[in-house]
């Protein structure tokens, strides 16, 4: 009966994981993502894995935490593509910034004074 209350947890509190991930996916961007957040829950998984070898009680349930686990690695996958994303974002916008028509006259009046 505990590891299927156990497993009951682990299944309503990992169906979180694939939801988060597919909404990161489609925001496209790493704003209100703490990586914080998700390396303490990693932790907290390996911990339950762990835990798992440690005492013997090594079950069915520790399918459950694996398959948790993979989910949790789509969303440090997603995690670091957005974040990408946003450098990527970042430097556009200062190449672009750069190449205003303000811009190009303080390059023309530099070039002048070469």
């Amino acid at each position: 009966m505990a590891s299927l209350l156990e497993a009951i947890m682990l299944i309503c509190f990992g169906l979180s994981w694939p939801l988060n991930a597919y909404k990161s996916y489609k925001a496209r961007t790493a704003a209100g993502t703490s990586w914080q957040f998700i390396g303490l829950i990693t932790i907290g998984y390996l911990a339950g894995i762990a835990a798992k070898f440690v005492g013997g009680g090594i079950n069915w349930v520790l399918v459950v935490y694996f398959l948790n686990l993979a989910a949790l690695a789509a969303n440090w996958i997603v995690y670091f593509r957005n974040v990408r994303l946003d450098k990527e974002r970042a430097a556009g916008k200062k190449a672009a910034a750069q190449t205003t028509p303000a811009a190009q006259q303080v390059a023309a009046v530099a070039a002048q004074a070469e």
